[in-house]
């Protein structure tokens, strides 16, 4: 992973040092509400229903083991013990009291950490597939490009004031577990016909109150000309963006305005001005940076394991999560392993300081010291010997974190909702647990199959409903809570291109939300075919029989 320089290191302690003092300033009520505003945001502090909120940045979602114990410090210290992986790959912390926000940022920097421009009107942490540089379906490794990203658009000048927050995401695997479509920017980065790195770019991709699946603007972009084209894009939507109206200023919006072609036109013509400039990628720059993301000397395993064999055997609840939980590694005798935080009773992406410091303690015994954050929230495992994980697996199960439901209906995203956040119209975390309680049975889970829920407690689509296969959102109804359900939302990946879901009809109360769930999978079982998904099902058969199961008499 990348490591800090000098320079690194100086730039988030002078951050660190003026956040103090402002912070400071406003105790004393030398700074208004209105002046220290977009101070706090920049450095990743909200102010939630309850207290503030304070948002680590996490490159790209990935942890060395000295940084999660870090965290887990901050969680005993600071907040109430815990801490939350978000969707962006980042992990929150919802009570920390604002006079002691500076301390938590110092911490932060002893170990390379910091909040910067995890909030506000300004790039957004660059996040990538969790399975980046190990994935057996990967073309390139896209984390030195999200390093890249981050570097350049770290307080730049130009782009520390954008009509509104902007993300970007990578990918570089066939499989595109970055949700590269419904991001401000996504980029594929691959090997093109001659065996250079190439990136096709996608902008205006989005979900919130008007969810959009971005479009290609450019394909086959040469790796020497990312920065300079991205700048350009950035540029365009500097100048064109809406300010007026903070609904209407993503870039989705200007894009839609102005046609793909039309943008593109612009940014083509913005970019001729800065084509070979200073931001140009030399091949040292790319060089350098992929030699932080060097693939470590895994020493040679047994590709095969007669003991794992037997110990799946004689234990059916290991081998469950070998399948579910055990992805394929690009090395022989390793796999990628997900601890999922998803045990019914918790709120999703919740995880107490032993929980991280154990994680930290794994990523050590069975890896080179790293861990990721997934956008499912969940942490992973990237280098783990085969034949060790039925020894990892007692472990994460004393530790609740051995669930075997990754990629099942209980693997919810969820954000966190009416509990915590002032901008909810309704609780997320209960509908969440209610559904969990109600197929708590692995077996009945496992027949359903792969099948992608997420809840979001308003239009800002902060749990990604509308990329869910079901998608929950939270409303209100003259002062009382109810939930929209959609279907047929995929964020693309697999042989699947990414799409919106589509809402099912009149929204319901919270106490109706799990029956029905229930019925839309009982029409799913009704209707599939033989090894067919729920996603295959809705597709072939459309949203209509689960109308009728919904609101008719069936």
């Amino acid at each position: 992973m990348y490591t800090y320089d000098t320079f690194d290191r100086q730039f988030v302690r002078e951050r660190v040092s003026h956040y103090r003092s402002q912070t400071e300033r406003y105790l004393a009520g030398e700074l208004t509400e209105d002046e220290f505003l977009q101070l706090r945001l920049r450095n990743g502090l909200y102010v939630q229903r309850l207290a503030p909120m304070l948002r680590v940045a996490v490159p790209y979602g990935t942890l060395s083991s000295a940084q999660l114990r870090k965290l887990a410090h901050i969680a005993r210290h600071f907040d109430r013990g815990y801490g939350h992986l978000s969707t962006r790959q980042n992990m929150q912390f919802n009570w920390p009291l604002l006079a002691e926000v500076p301390d938590i940022l110092e911490a932060l920097a002893e170990v390379d950490m910091h909040a910067i421009q995890t909030s506000g009107s300004c790039i957004r942490n660059v996040t990538t597939d969790q399975f980046a540089g190990v994935a057996g379906d990967e073309w390139v490794d896209p984390r030195p490009y999200c390093e890249l990203i981050r570097q350049w658009s770290t307080s730049h000048p130009e782009f520390d004031w954008l009509p509104r927050k902007f993300k970007i995401a990578i990918t570089g695997s066939r499989d595109d577990r970055a949700a590269t479509a419904v991001h401000d920017i996504g980029l594929k980065v691959f090997r093109n016909d001659t065996g250079s790195i190439a990136f096709d770019v996608l902008v205006g991709g989005g979900l919130g109150r008007t969810p959009v699946v971005g479009q290609v603007i450019r394909r086959n972009l040469a790796a020497e000309h990312l920065l300079t084209y991205l700048e350009a894009i950035m540029r365009v939507y500097n100048r064109f963006g809406r300010r007026d109206n903070k609904y209407k200023a993503r870039i989705k919006i200007l894009v839609r305005a102005m046609t793909a072609d039309g943008f593109r036109e612009i940014v083509d013509e913005e970019w001729s001005h800065l084509e070979g400039g200073s931001s140009t990628l030399g091949a040292d720059d790319l060089a350098r940076m992929e030699a932080h993301f060097a693939r470590p000397d895994y020493p040679r395993l047994e590709t095969e394991s007669t003991e794992l064999d037997t110990r799946r055997l004689s234990h059916p609840q290991f081998s469950r999560w070998v399948e579910q939980n055990v992805a394929p590694h690009r090395e022989a005798g390793y796999a990628i392993v997900t601890l999922s935080t998803k045990i019914t009773g918790v709120p999703p992406g919740d995880v107490s300081d032993s929980q991280m410091e154990a994680v930290a303690d794994w990523a050590d015994e069975y890896g080179f010291g790293e861990i990721r954050i997934s956008h499912e929230q969940n942490f992973v495992l990237p280098d783990v010997s085969r034949a060790r994980l039925f020894e990892l697996w007692q472990q994460a199960e004393a530790n609740q974190l051995a669930t075997a439901n990754v990629g099942l209906i209980s693997d919810i995203i969820c954000c966190p909702g009416g509990d915590y956040c002032s901008l909810a119209n309704a609780k997320s975390i209960p509908v969440a647990e209610a559904i969990q309680q109600q197929l708590k049975d692995l077996d009945y889970q496992h027949d359903i199959g792969p099948l992608d829920l997420n809840i979001s407690g308003c239009m800002n689509a902060c749990g990604h409903h509308h990329v869910g296969h079901i998608g929950i959102l939270g409303v209100d109804k003259k002062g009382s809570e109810y939930y929209q359900i959609s279907l047929g939302g995929h964020a693309g990946g697999g042989n699947s291109a990414a799409t919106l879901g589509q809402i099912v009809g009149p929204s319901c109360a919270r106490a109706d939300v799990p029956s029905v769930i229930k019925k839309i999978l009982d029409t799913f079982v009704d209707n599939r075919v033989v090894d067919e998904t729920f996603l295959g099902c809705f597709q072939r058969i459309g949203i209509e029989p689960f109308k009728e199961r919904i609101y008719g008499t069936v």
